[in-house]
């Protein structure tokens, strides 16, 4: 890959989606990860004037707040806080008095909650502005559906659909992203201690290995192609009954 030409590449798409849709600018959420920093740095290259990065804790690690600034302070990105920590506790009380589950089920249901709460977040301020909301999925992540359907997978554009994990981390190196960022475990930030590799039950050198060139063991084969069957339906629009021309 030709970092240097891709990125302006890249800069030139952002440009004409957000011109095509009558836009002036692009929302999108940091979250402290390296998907979310590269994203940021090309939306800022984009629009200098006209982006706008949310940081939205709900009950995120420390950690992730700090390395989150850090970058949008580095390139002087605009950002606001939003804390949806209330919010989260209040729909999840409400929600787990009629139905609860404990263990990974419950884990994931709380989870998928925040990732909601931050897609709703996202949509006001790009409404607000004008703005379209930048989505900041690798295509590694697409191909297995790791993303909460109309969370972080609710987005109006992604810039980075096209790159596999790997590719995300040589921009990264390419833009000076900190290197906090670079070498943290990859991490939706959905529960304590949750990190991408260990959900997925394989590592995304596997994961891109596999997806560039076919080649994998057979149970590995079998396992990443058992998530890309089952998720399909996060790629695609959902499916409308069609109605016979004998029935109308």
């Amino acid at each position: 890959m030709k970092p240097e030409l891709v990125v302006q590449y890249l800069v030139d798409w952002l440009r004409a989606r957000v011109q095509e849709a009558g836009a002036s600018g692009l929302v999108l959420g940091v979250s402290g990860g390296v998907d979310s920093a590269v994203a940021a740095v090309l939306a800022k290259k984009a629009f200098p004037d006209d982006c706008m990065a949310l940081l939205i804790p709900c009950e995120s690690d420390i950690s992730d707040r700090i390395d989150s600034q850090t970058l949008v302070e580095k390139f002087n990105i605009r950002y606001r806080i939003i804390e949806m920590d209330n919010a989260y506790r209040l729909l999840a009380t409400q929600f787990e008095s009629y139905l609860k589950f404990d263990g990974a089920k419950g884990r994931l249901l709380r989870g998928n909650i925040k990732s909601r709460l931050r897609m709703m977040a996202l949509y006001y301020s790009a409404l607000g502005r004008n703005y379209l909301v930048l989505g900041t999925s690798n295509k590694s992540e697409i191909s297995v559906g790791y993303a909460t359907k109309y969370g972080d997978g609710g987005v109006d554009i992604q810039v980075l659909g096209d790159l596999f994990k790997r590719e995300v981390f040589e921009l990264a190196r390419y833009l000076e992203i900190p290197q906090a960022i670079i070498d943290k475990p990859p991490s939706g930030g959905l529960w304590c201690g949750q990190t991408d590799e260990a959900e997925l039950g394989f590592t995304y050198v596997e994961l891109d290995k596999y997806l560039s060139t076919g080649v994998a063991e057979p149970e590995l084969k079998q396992s990443i192609e058992k998530r890309m069957k089952s998720s399909e339906h996060k790629r695609t629009m959902p499916p409308l009954a069609i109605i016979p021309e004998q029935l109308k």
